[in-house]
């Protein structure tokens, strides 16, 4: 156990120094985090609509900071290119973001095409039927790509790194609040790049 609480702490310091040196990346986090928490409270009593809050609200604002506002550069905090950080990204990096969030996209579209789904979904009543069949689609969608990229990780890097993956997953909202909670303060104050990141390399 103490190895798999080692490499969590590790994934968990790697995804911050090298993935959130924004402020307003960080904002955007501590709200997708609020966000997943309450996905995570109506899940064992409304699931789709908390696939529908998990994806609209917590996977678009945590997206948006990672594509438009993380510095995409050459990392002189960690000395390290961007090309470097996406090739030993263990999670997601940002070219399989975009083919996950492209097929969130795309669902939308195939239901209002196909609203049963080949046959697995009932016919969906009006508007609020359609949004049901939507966010399962969606729930399903959010298990599967967590599952293929564990299953990945186990070839990969061993099984203990994509279990160690989904644990990080599953708790980030979590750490995301414990770490990110001031990040709003800081940018009122006008700091847009985290300065701590530099005191805690040189350290």
């Amino acid at each position: 156990m103490h190895g798999f609480f080692t490499e969590l702490q590790t994934q968990r310091w790697d995804d911050h120094r090298y993935y959130h040196h924004s402020r307003i990346n960080q904002s955007l986090h501590l709200l997708s985090a609020l966000s997943f928490l309450f996905a995570y409270a109506l899940l064992p009593f409304e699931p789709a609509l908390a696939a529908l809050v998990a994806w609209l609200v917590g996977m678009t604002t945590r997206q948006t900071g990672h594509f438009f506002f993380e510095p995409k550069g050459y990392d002189h905090v960690n000395e390290a290119t961007h090309e470097f950080k996406e090739e030993v990204k263990v999670g997601y990096n940002l070219q399989r973001k975009v083919v996950l969030m492209g097929l969130w996209a795309l669902i939308p579209l195939w239901l209002l095409v196909d609203p049963t789904l080949f046959g697995i979904m009932s016919e969906p009543a009006g508007w609020r039927g359609y949004a049901h069949n939507l966010g399962m689609v969606w729930l399903v969608l959010g298990v599967a790509g967590a599952l293929f990229r564990m299953v990945q990780l186990f070839f990969k890097k061993g099984v203990q790194a994509g279990v160690v993956w989904v644990t990080k997953i599953l708790t980030d909202p979590f750490h995301d609040i414990m770490l990110y909670h001031k990040a709003p303060l800081y940018l009122l104050r006008g700091e847009w790049i985290d300065s701590t990141l530099r005191a805690e390399r040189a350290h």
